[in-house]
């Protein structure tokens, strides 16, 4: 991976923030209480990113590929078998 790549996604991830006691705990967006999850679920009902933008005039572009991005890096671990 290039390393400007890489300072990119680092960037993107910056953009989800965990806190305990909001939303359960759940990744979410910039400390906004909207769930990556929401966005995901958004995407996956076949919304598009211009929808999504303009339903949530608070998100931005990069909102979107950090939530993409940080399911994806949630996917790329080793599993395991007993």
């Amino acid at each position: 991976m290039e390393a400007r790549t890489a300072m990119h996604d680092t960037e993107l991830l910056g953009r989800i923030t965990i806190n305990p006691e909001q939303c359960g705990g759940r990744p979410c967006i910039r400390g906004m209480r909207l769930r990556v999850l929401d966005v995901l679920e958004l995407l996956a009902a076949g919304e598009t990113q211009e929808q999504i933008l303009s339903d949530y005039p608070y998100l931005e572009p990069d909102d979107i590929a950090a939530s993409l991005l940080y399911a994806a890096r949630q996917m790329d671990h080793p599993i395991f078998a007993a």
